[in-house]
Formats: C-alpha cells, sequence, structure tokens
C-alpha cells in the first residue's frame, strides 16, 4: 500500500446515465504497518503522532471476549485499541479524533460506550477513564459506496457514486476535504436511507439466494435479471419500505434512493457477488430488517417479517 508508485482503485459505473471507467493511482499511503509484525512501532504512532483515527473493522469488529487481553497483543479491535489509547494517555493525552466507519447506528456513540465498558473492566484508572470519555471525539459516521472486490497485491473495484457524512461536534477534525466527505448536522436521514434501502436490498437478495440455490458466483446485477427476484423486491420496496420511510416525512427521499439504488445495483462493470454480501447474515438481518421495523413500527411489513422470523 506504501510503494511510491501507489495503488490502483478502478471506478466503473454509471453516472447521469453515462458509462465511467476510469482509474485513480492512490499515492497519499506514507507508511503500511500491520499489528502483528510492527506493535510496538503503532504504539508509538497513536501515542506521539497520530490526530485521527479511522476504524473499518467489519460487522463484528466490536466483539471483545472474555480473554482478550490475556496476550501483549490483543485479538479484538476494542482491545487494540484501548492500549492504543492508553498509551497516548498515559504520553501526555493529547486530544483525539476518533472515526469509525463500521456499519453500525450511531458508530461513534456505540464504539464509545463499547470503549468506556472495557476501560473500566480492564484498567482501574478512573482518569484514564474521563479521558476516554471528554478528550477524545467519538465521531458518528456514514459511508456508502460499493466496493465489489479487492485487487492484488493492493487495490480495490468500486462504484462512482461515495458519500462519507460525519456528523458535527466540537472539537472533531477532519482528516482531509473531499467533495465526497460531508460534514453535517444530523446523520440520521443519511444512516437510515443507506442502512434501510441499499444494505436492506442487499439483505433480501441474499436471503433469497441462500434459500433458493442460486449459483454460487451470482452477482447482485445479475440476480435483478430474473424478473421474479426484481418483482418481489420492488414489491418490499414499494409496499413497506417506502412506506416506512413516508411515516417518517421521509417518502420523497427514500423514492429517489430507491431509484439511485436500482442504479448502483444494476451498475454493468460491478462484479458483487452476493456470497459475499451474505457474510454475517443473521446480523445483517438484524441491523437492516428488523431495526427497520422497530423504528416504523406503525406500518405492515409482511415481507421483511417472514425474512426476520426465518433466521
Amino acid at each position: 500500500m506504501a510503494a511510491p508508485e501507489g495503488f490502483p482503485v478502478i471506478i466503473r459505473g454509471l453516472v447521469d446515465g453515462v458509462e465511467i471507467d476510469r482509474t485513480q493511482q492512490v499515492t497519499s499511503v506514507a507508511r503500511a504497518l500491520s499489528t502483528a509484525s510492527d506493535w510496538d512501532e503503532v504504539k508509538r504512532i497513536v501515542a506521539a503522532e497520530a490526530e485521527v483515527l479511522i476504524s473499518n473493522t467489519g460487522d463484528t469488529g466490536y466483539a471483545v471476549s472474555p480473554d482478550d487481553l490475556v496476550t501483549e497483543i490483543p485479538a479484538s479491535f476494542p482491545g487494540k485499541l484501548l492500549i492504543l489509547l492508553h498509551g497516548r494517555y498515559r504520553a501526555g493525552g493529547r486530544p483525539l479524533t476518533m472515526l469509525p466507519c463500521e456499519l453500525i447506528a450511531r458508530n461513534g456513540d456505540t464504539l464509545k460506550t463499547v470503549m468506556l465498558d472495557l476501560q473500566s473492566e480492564r484498567i482501574a484508572d478512573a482518569d484514564f477513564g474521563e479521558w476516554l470519555a471528554t478528550q477524545v471525539i467519538w465521531g458518528n459516521t456514514l459511508v456508502d459506496r460499493i466496493v465489489s472486490e479487492p485487487l492484488q497485491p493492493a487495490g480495490a473495484v468500486a462504484e462512482p457514486y461515495a458519500l462519507w457524512a460525519i456528523e458535527a461536534q466540537r472539537g472533531l477534525k477532519l482528516p482531509c476535504t473531499h467533495p465526497s466527505i460531508l460534514l453535517v448536522d444530523d446523520l440520521s436521514p443519511y444512516e437510515k436511507l443507506k442502512l434501510h434501502i441499499l444494505n436492506l436490498g442487499h439483505t433480501v437478495l441474499a436471503d433469497i439466494w441462500l434459500k433458493t440455490g442460486r449459483p454460487e458466483d451470482e452477482t447482485v446485477k445479475a440476480i435483478l435479471k430474473d424478473p421474479e427476484i426484481l418483482a418481489a423486491l420492488m414489491g418490499i420496496y414499494e409496499t413497506e419500505v417506502v412506506p416506512g420511510f413516508a411515516a417518517k416525512n421521509l417518502g420523497d427521499e427514500a423514492k429517489r434512493y430507491v431509484a439511485l439504488t436500482l442504479d448502483r445495483f444494476r451498475n454493468p462493470f460491478l462484479d458483487h457477488r452476493i456470497r459475499d454480501i451474505a457474510n454475517h447474515h443473521a446480523e445483517k438481518i438484524t441491523r437492516r430488517l428488523a431495526d427497520f421495523r422497530v423504528w416504523s413500527p406503525d406500518v405492515a411489513m409482511p415481507k421483511l417479517t417472514a425474512i426476520i422470523e426465518s433466521r
């Protein structure tokens, strides 16, 4: 990742009906370290140099096992982060912005709670707990971009659409400026639209794929060529999802985002495999479907309920 020539991100898709196919060479990475082999250097950088930390650990990344701190290098992300932040605190405790990118509602607030609970259990230092609560800025963020496949030895294929919405708060630092990075007063509309339209649609398709014995390497664009599956997805969007948003005065926004989502799903360049979406399927049903039903309880959702109850 830190090679002088950089690494490629191939951007392919549709923008206003026009095909985009270009390569962005990323040369902004100065160092690439592994906690497995460079743990001491990672600790030094976080203690002495870092201004912003960004995480993207996956759907179960906040889980912590009881024996997480038995080894010198904790197994979990929260365990590692606790050691790193404690090192920064002991080195003078300069303020720090933490920007988690996990697809979890209020991810900054959630990670803050996880870390404060972990600190109270494992590092008996009330002043350190106070520093975690007041001097680390736990940003709530939302990333919305489909990245379909990795490139070797480093790189990725991604769609043109990109959004990183970051909720504003006092003291928060942005890592950079970019047209796709939005500093917003309220993250909720962006979060709900992405989670309960795009991500919900992915999980509905994954549920069909898992239950019907479809091709192992089937992609999102391929499965939507089946008229019955397209009709099933549109039925959920039109009779359950959009009405659920309309009940929260976001009906027009939901209709626009459904149309945008279908264009993204049909991206002719994007080989977004259903088997990858189907990872951690039960957890995704909870966050993407069940939580939507809880958020908009007055709208009947029989189709989504059937998926939820079949987990």
